[in-house]
């Protein structure tokens, strides 16, 4: 986030602005230098101004901020897995989770000139899954039989249409009929 606030200030700045619209009660990213030497990432309040170290920081807001660090570098790694992505943040989030995902992973479409990213997400969560329903051939639904795992992409399944019907896919994948949940559940 260094190099990214020093090198990249307009990207840093658009961070910012982000990070206000998704954690409001926080308005930007500092960084404090204590007598040790060590940097730490600190997250400043809106109401008042107080620093709060990352360490103190909500683990969804610090998955926030670190999705949005993703969304945000100029030179993306080329593959990105994210266990949980909407892990521990309010579920009106889960929406700029998935645009996150695709601004990796579609680059061109938010106007970024840099290369592709691999997005691997694992979740267990429905509403995350509901956004992704009218793209199938991006959900890859794993099974575990015994000690081995199936991988089966959503859009090979002839029947999809059918079972889906006007049902959310999220609802869809939690009763069983698409797999990928354990077995007697």
């Amino acid at each position: 986030m260094d190099r990214l606030r020093d090198q990249y200030p307009e990207r840093f700045d658009a961070l910012n602005q982000e990070l206000r619209r998704w954690l409001p009660e926080f308005d930007r990213v500092l960084f404090e230098t204590p007598a040790t030497g060590q940097r730490a990432i600190c997250l400043r309040t809106s109401c008042g101004g107080h620093l709060i170290k990352a360490r103190d920081v909500s683990q969804g807001s610090l998955i926030a901020l670190a999705m949005l660090t993703l969304a945000y570098l100029p030179d993306p790694p080329p593959l990105v897995c994210l266990e949980e992505p909407g892990h521990s943040m309010h579920l009106r989030l889960l929406r700029d989770v998935r645009d996150v995902i695709y601004r990796l992973a579609y680059p061109e479409s938010f106007g970024e000139k840099c290369a592709p990213v691999q997005v691997i997400a694992t979740t267990h969560n429905p509403y995350l899954l509901d956004l992704f329903r009218e793209h199938p051939e991006e959900i890859v639904i794993a099974e575990k039989l015994g000690l081995e795992a199936k991988f089966a992409r959503l859009s090979d399944r002839v029947d999809l249409k059918e079972i889906l019907g006007d049902a959310h896919l999220g609802d869809v994948w939690f009763s069983g009929v698409l797999g990928g949940v354990p077995a007697g559940t």
